[in-house]
């Protein structure tokens, strides 16, 4: 099965090693992976900050840079949902309309094309320690993904999982929410913080990392144990 990897800026630019993670795991299951190193942002922080116009720009070249008809891979619910539910607001009616059609059909987030498309829950990952997942927005919200994560994580050797209180409640960073409201994006970071280590959890993991940057600098600032983990990290550990 040929796959295309679609790397979101965040793990571009800060978080790389996701990305590599995500490869190792695709690999081992048989998938040919590609990566176009022309591919940029796919328009997500310009449209929520109503810069439609600018967003349409930089979503058109996403969508030249990626083969519609092959499967498009991305450790990011929040990107995939944006690109699924809003491209098409974006290009109602435009001459690229039936290719963005087709290219919606076949972006999925990690974990969702792993359960979904591959069947696989059983990567063969080891981690030991106790785990708690966070339902990212984006995974929850915008593309549906609610127990695809959790059949993946109880498989992982080694890796208890346990349910925090409010699990799927927001964590407060929501990108320009948590520069306008930041008094309430980390009052809601810290609840979520403290919901995890309540649970007993070493590792807070979801399939975000925006989520998971901005809950790890509430984690590092107070001193807190606990450690953020994307989920690709997690299900390539031991491998």
């Amino acid at each position: 099965m040929n796959v295309q990897l679609f790397i979101p800026c965040f793990v571009d630019q800060l978080f790389p090693e996701t990305g590599f993670n995500m490869v190792k795991v695709l690999e081992k299951l048989g998938c040919n992976v590609s990566y176009n190193p022309q591919q940029t942002c796919c328009g997500q922080p310009a449209f929520n900050a109503g810069y439609w116009d600018e967003c349409r720009s930089v979503a058109t070249k996403f969508v030249k840079d990626f083969r519609a008809y092959e499967y498009v891979v991305a450790p990011s619910g929040s990107c995939i949902g944006f690109i699924r539910n809003y491209y098409g607001k974006l290009f109602d009616n435009s001459a690229v309309h039936n290719e963005v059609k087709l290219l919606r059909k076949h972006m999925y987030e990690f974990t969702e094309f792993l359960t979904d498309v591959l069947h696989v829950t059983d990567t063969g990952a080891t981690l030991n320690g106790v785990g708690t997942y966070h339902d990212a927005c984006g995974a929850l919200r915008e593309c549906g993904i609610r127990q695809g994560p959790r059949e993946l994580l109880s498989k992982v050797r080694g890796l208890e999982l346990r349910e925090m209180n409010d699990c799927e409640v927001c964590c407060g960073f929501g990108g320009t929410f948590a520069v306008k409201f930041e008094p309430i994006s980390i009052g809601m970071g810290e609840q979520k913080v403290l919901n995890a280590i309540d649970s007993g959890a070493d590792y807070l993991i979801s399939t975000d990392l925006s989520c998971l940057m901005h809950l790890d600098g509430y984690i590092r600032k107070h001193g807190h144990s606990i450690k953020t983990m994307h989920i690709a990290d997690v299900l390539a550990s031991g491998l």
